[in-house]
């Protein structure tokens, strides 16, 4: 085990499979966003060669395109279609996470492939500007522009029914999903049916339990979580975020798709998706919250594990019967 991470007294109730992982993330400095991108490419470098998560291309092509506004702007998108079926297809946009900070078409890669095909939809993920160089609301802005362009042109270039499409974030891209369904809602847009949000960032007060206790968790810890949203809110604005950016801050949740919420037991953002799934329920929005147990932050990317292949397995489920 990592120095720091030996005493902390849930050492043991670590999941066997996933604990024997450990040793792959190396703790780094959030404040450093350069060390933090260094950090992700060799996470995925690594996990690669130890065949952790490999998903097979057969039955999914694979294409590089761009998302226009219309207006001159455009977004980096990664399309993944499933190569039998019947069109036109459900979509599932993805949000990649990476603390605001880090990540790119490739940081998930293996979860797209597979999530193409074993729900038989669409898959979009989203390179989104990343933090600090562009803070809220840019990354918000890339990720609603792909959403309004597959939902629109995207669909009929791609045989996709805008009437079955879901939203699915995970960590930081959580936060997106989380902000371009209250956005879609507060515009009037058409809403997807369903934002699955798996172990999200949602809550920049960092006053829950789970928060204040896992300060040396593996994958990431309350340490850094102060450092990401110094980083994705801009300098001394925590507390005077822009719309949307700080989804547990909303008062008003009703009217939202449904939600598919998911959490690691040991993950200082815990609680604040719990809370915000309880949230979600107490404002009429048909929840389901999800909590597994001896796991922690990220681990359905170690997707050999027992554990792993059941949070994706359910994940899969859940997308397929909500895109019927």
């Amino acid at each position: 085990m990592p120095d720091g991470f030996a005493a902390a007294p849930y050492e043991t109730r670590i999941d066997p499979e996933l604990a024997r992982t450990v040793r792959l993330f190396r703790r780094v400095d959030h404040g450093d966003p350069h060390a933090v991108r260094k950090e992700a490419a060799r996470r995925i470098r690594v996990a690669r060669m130890a065949g952790l998560w490999v998903a097979e291309a057969e039955g999914v092509r694979v294409e590089d395109t761009v998302a226009p506004d219309g207006a001159g702007r455009t977004v980096p998108v990664r399309v993944y279609r499933p190569e039998s079926g019947t069109a036109p297809h459900a979509a599932v946009l993805y949000l990649h996470g990476g603390a605001f900070i880090s990540g790119d078409l490739d940081f998930e890669h293996p979860r797209c492939l597979e999530m193409c095909r074993e729900t038989g939809a669409v898959v979009v993920a989203v390179d989104y500007r990343l933090a600090p160089e562009h803070p809220a609301p840019a990354g918000l802005d890339d990720c609603d522009l792909a959403y309004r362009w597959l939902l629109g042109a995207g669909a009929r270039a791609l045989s996709v029914d805008p009437e079955r499409v879901a939203v699915a974030g995970t960590s930081a891209g959580g936060t997106l999903a989380t902000g371009l369904c209250l956005r879609a809602r507060e515009q009037g847009a058409p809403s997807p049916r369903l934002q699955m949000l798996l172990y999200p960032v949602l809550d920049d007060r960092l006053e829950t339990p789970s928060a204040l206790a896992f300060t040396d968790t593996p994958a990431w810890d309350s340490r850094n979580c102060a450092h990401m949203w110094e980083h994705y809110l801009g300098p001394g604005r925590r507390g005077e975020a822009p719309p949307y950016a700080v989804p547990a801050r909303v008062g008003d949740l009703s009217g939202l798709p449904a939600a598919y919420v998911m959490t690691a037991e040991f993950d200082p953002l815990r609680d604040e998706g719990a809370a915000y799934a309880r949230r979600l329920a107490d404002a009429g929005v048909p929840t389901e919250l999800h909590q597994f147990a001896g796991t922690f932050h990220g681990f359905d990317t170690l997707a050999t594990a027992t554990v792993s292949r059941r949070a994706l397995a359910e994940q899969y489920a859940v997308l397929r019967g909500a895109l019927r």
